[in-house]
């Protein structure tokens, strides 16, 4: 597997209230019936994370601050 895998650039905006998003996304691209199971990645945590299934990067933009919790 030599093909370099995706980085998604995320906003603020683009994560569900917890800090994270939902792989496959429509933000990557990806058509979500052909994929695989969908997975919960915590973005909010340390700006970034990693599909473990595809290997898709989600990465918050720089500048970009995650407001979750209380």
């Amino acid at each position: 597997m030599s093909q370099a895998a995706a980085a998604v650039e995320l906003l603020a905006k683009d994560l569900n209230p917890q800090g994270g998003v939902f792989c496959p996304s429509p933000k990557a691209d990806m058509k979500i019936w052909n994929t695989h199971p969908k997975v919960y990645l915590d973005v909010a945590r340390s700006g970034e994370a990693k599909c473990p299934y595809c290997g898709t990067v989600y990465r918050l933009k720089a500048g970009e601050h995650v407001h979750a919790g209380h």
